[in-house]
């Protein structure tokens, strides 16, 4: 079988819903954050910091090319639509589902979340504007589209299983 990658905005359910679907098919769950966390042992906001965006994109690349044949639940970050070669990556090494929230909704899970590091300053704002340049992009790259707002996970949990089917 091939992977399942979970795309989608932050806040959109990509680590909760990857954790719970991986134990629900017993498979291997893999978040490419935290893998990039481990290897470069330091945090997301500290490599922002110190190396720059450009420079994650970059590990996030490597990272995602890296765990391309593994059978396994593959969480993303949300920018890892941003570099056309993820995107083809994704298409073409597994099933590529993208968890979808509206705006309002992200805002709200993200309120009082200072990890992320490109929502600095007008949280809203910036949430609008990444979301507007990235929506495309999902689009592009998934194969399936599951809207997360106001559902639970099981139901959509079952909403995957049954496109796996």
């Amino acid at each position: 079988m091939n992977s399942i990658y979970l795309i989608g905005f932050m806040g959109a359910g990509k680590t909760m819903i990857g954790k719970k679907l991986a134990a629900f098919l017993n498979k291997e769950v893999i978040d490419t954050d935290e893998e990039i966390i481990k290897a470069e042992k330091k945090s997301i906001n500290a490599i922002f910091a110190e190396q720059g965006e450009e420079y994650f994109r970059l590990l996030e690349s490597k990272m995602l090319k890296d765990l391309s044949n593994r059978d396994a639940i593959i969480t993303t970050g949300g920018g890892i639509v941003v570099k056309p070669e993820n995107r083809q990556t994704l298409k073409e090494n597994g099933n590529v589902f993208f968890l979808y929230a509206t705006p309002e909704e992200i805002f709200k899970r993200l309120e009082n979340d200072q990890s992320r590091p490109l929502l600095k300053g007008d949280k809203m704002a910036r949430i609008r504007d990444l979301y507007n340049n990235r929506m495309p992009l999902y689009r592009e790259a998934a194969n399936v589209i599951i809207d997360t707002t106001n559902k639970d996970t099981g139901e959509i949990i079952k909403e995957i299983i049954k496109c796996l089917e």
